[in-house]
């Protein structure tokens, strides 16, 4: 019997504050995994992280450095939000093409709970964190398109839980 690949495409899809970066330095550690999130490596370059137009080239190099890495035999976490499903599917549909598993960790969220962890981070500021307004936070809600059941049945099972 041939061995399953075992490289996966981990994606991580939440709002702000849902807790992306947390699980995924916990699951970068587990499976192993290289971790890519725009909001640390903007940071370290010295961007402002509201420079969107910035952070959708970032993105776009990311999964052109996922892609290679998966072709390496690599497992790759995208820890920058997900947010509309066209984004999952081109990453998932790019992964299943390269046949490498791909998971969905979808952080799904209380806006209220989201909020408060948001008023937190803007307090501690932790390196990679950038301050978000109640207002950018209430403009960021009906931009979110949330997998539903028929788009999550299109992923593979965690490996790690």
């Amino acid at each position: 019997m041939a061995q399953l690949n075992p490289t996966r495409l981990i994606l991580l899809c939440g709002l702000p504050g849902a807790g992306k970066t947390t699980l995924a330095r916990r699951l970068a550690a587990e499976v192993p995994a290289v971790r890519l999130g725009a909001d640390e490596w903007m940071a370290r370059l010295g961007i402002d992280l509201h420079d969107e137009g910035m952070r959708d080239r970032l993105e776009r190099l990311f999964w052109q450095l996922a892609q290679e890495l998966l072709r390496l035999g690599t497992s790759v976490i995208l820890e920058y939000g997900l947010w509309v499903r066209v984004e999952r599917d081109e990453k998932r549909l790019g992964a299943r093409a390269l046949g490498v598993g791909v998971e969905l960790y979808y952080l799904d969220v209380p806006a209220e709970e989201l909020w408060r962890r948001i008023e937190q981070r803007n307090l501690e500021r932790p390196f990679g964190s950038v301050p978000i307004t109640r207002e950018q936070f209430e403009r960021y809600l009906p931009l979110f398109e949330a997998p539903t059941r028929t788009e999550l049945d299109l992923f593979d099972d965690p490996v790690i839980r």
